[in-house]
């Protein structure tokens, strides 16, 4: 089989699997390839999914718009109702979604390979790790590395007292084995699916081991629905965030108005920016993207570090990591809580956000994680992002609370006035070449839009046609500026709240598709086994 054969599910499916001495799982008797699409005007779509998913979201677009005062306050009060009502959902959800991650390492299951056991990886280490960060947390790390840790050393979780490791520890909660864990079971799901079972790469597919041929019917349709309208909110939060930190960041060096009006113009030129990548496609696209963003990352934690008190950052890292495995318990214990602000305003918000991510990042990551073992996957996806994280916010937090010690009043004033977007370039005022390192940091997160948007493209226009990995280009320019049209649409609609909103709402019913994830890929992994 060639290379191009390998990446075509279609053929996949066509191709008997590699005899291993070990028991086949029978293939599907039916696929979702093809069957129920229709191709008016050159274009291949699935039906009802993309109809119903497409009219959906632009009947919510032309809403909000034209009823904006209202879209407002009807998002301050789902976003209160949510989070005071459904908070201990989304907590089990991570909590459990974590520990079955933690209970595949070990585990005989962790040993089976994604696409058989002759399969290898097709990307290096590198590339994998590159294109993992860039599409998961990239602009969040940017818009919260300083502020987070100054806003939790300012109220600290828990009622304990205030600390620069137990602050950088609690942001590590919100970044660390949680998140990944809820990315890293609808990766493996999705990459099981679609390599060991040779099905289509569509989120319905993850839930075949479970429900059988009943994932082609309506309730596939559902689950997939919900998918997109998931990976369409969830990266709309993520961009929105990002452009409101380069409106204040262009505001910062440039003086250029922070309006609205800004933040429109900036989501259409960089949405064409994004257009390109997307025609581009993967390997020529978002891979030497995410390689750039990398690199660029790499260098401004390093002249951080560097610059900032090198020392102090080291030895904070080592406390700060300790403190968070001891306090991982306590801090996912909803039970008799009295830090409500911490507790409903960043986690509950954070895993919400997560969850509505997860179709989107599961989906790209599987896509790129073929060849690689099941153990692999969910260590790798555990381990290096939380220690690559360990030294982002322990340098970038470390380093303005050290300078918030030292009496520079500008970061913390930021976060105080609700504007933690202006943290990051506060900070790096501070420090020698600031010019230089905004700018670097406006640049890191015009590609880390890009690249987010690219990869949450590919995933959207995926499922919306049936499975297809290959669906006309004009599918994809569809989707890609649909998308910055719904990030433009919250933030005049609701700003923060309304983005913080959209991620509650879309993640409440993947949170409890994850859950029943979790059976129908343990289901599929032991029959694997069998």
């Amino acid at each position: 089989m060639t290379n191009t054969d390998r990446h075509d599910p279609e053929m996949q499916m066509r191709v008997p699997p590699a005899a291993s001495g070990k028991r086949q799982i029978p293939a599907p008797s039916r696929t979702l390839i093809g069957r129920d699409n229709i191709r008016p005007f050159g274009l291949d779509i699935h039906n009802p999914v993309f109809v119903v998913s497409s009219l959906t979201s632009i009947a919510f677009v032309a809403a909000a718009l034209l009823f904006r005062d209202v879209a407002g306050d009807l998002f301050e009060a789902l976003y209160a109702w949510l989070t005071s009502t459904f908070d201990w959902v989304f907590m089990a959800a991570a909590n459990i979604l974590v520990l079955f991650c933690l209970l595949l390492l070990p585990s005989r299951l962790g040993r089976i390979r994604l696409g058989g056991p002759d399969a290898r990886p097709e990307y290096s280490n590198w590339s994998w790790f590159a294109m993992l960060f860039a599409a998961g947390i990239g602009i969040g790390l940017l818009f919260f590395g300083v502020a987070e840790p100054m806003s939790h050393f300012r109220n600290p979780p828990l009622g304990m007292a205030p600390a620069e490791d137990l602050a950088v520890a609690a942001t590590l909660y919100h970044w660390g084995l949680h998140g990944w864990g809820i990315y890293a079971v609808a990766a493996l799901a999705l990459a099981f699916a679609a390599y060991n079972l040779r099905l289509p790469m569509s989120f319905r597919s993850a839930f075949h081991p479970m429900l059988g041929d009943r994932v082609w019917g309506r309730l596939g349709h559902l689950v997939d629905i919900f998918a997109v309208f998931a990976t369409i909110f969830g990266l709309a939060t993520s961009l929105g965030l990002g452009v409101e930190q380069m409106v204040a960041g262009l505001e910062h060096l440039f003086a250029v108005p922070a309006t609205n009006t800004t933040a429109v113009l900036l989501i259409a030129v960089i949405t064409a920016v994004t257009l390109a990548s997307v025609i581009l496609g993967m390997d020529r696209g978002v891979k030497r993207l995410s390689q750039a963003n990398m690199t660029i990352a790499l260098v401004l934690l390093a002249f951080v570090l560097a610059t900032g008190p090198t020392l102090e950052v080291l030895a904070g890292a080592a406390r700060s990591l300790g403190r968070y495995l001891a306090a991982i318990v306590p801090l996912s214990n909803p039970a008799g809580r009295e830090d409500l602000a911490f507790l409903h305003g960043w986690t509950i918000f954070y895993w919400a956000w997560w969850l509505s991510w997860a179709p989107c990042v599961g989906m790209f990551i599987a896509r790129i994680s073929r060849g690689r073992t099941v153990r692999g996957l969910v260590g790798g996806m555990l381990v290096i992002p939380l220690l690559l994280e360990t030294a982002w916010f322990s340098t970038f937090g470390g380093t303005g609370l050290s300078l918030h010690h030292a009496g520079a009043a500008g970061m913390m004033d930021a976060v105080q006035a609700g504007q933690p977007e202006l943290a990051l370039f506060r900070m790096l005022e501070l420090l020698p070449l600031a010019g230089i390192t905004s700018f670097a940091a406006i640049a890191l997160l015009i590609v880390f839009f890009v690249t987010s948007s690219d990869s949450g493209t590919l995933v959207i226009d995926t499922i919306t046609a049936g499975g297809k990995l290959d669906a006309p280009v004009v599918q994809r320019i569809f989707w890609c500026s649909f998308v910055g049209i719904v990030a433009i649409t919250l933030l005049v609609s609701g700003g923060l709240v309304a983005l913080q909103t959209a991620a509650l709402t879309t993640g409440f019913p993947i949170a409890l598709m994850l859950i029943a994830l979790c059976y129908s890929v343990w289901k599929g992994l032991r029959s694997a086994r069998a």
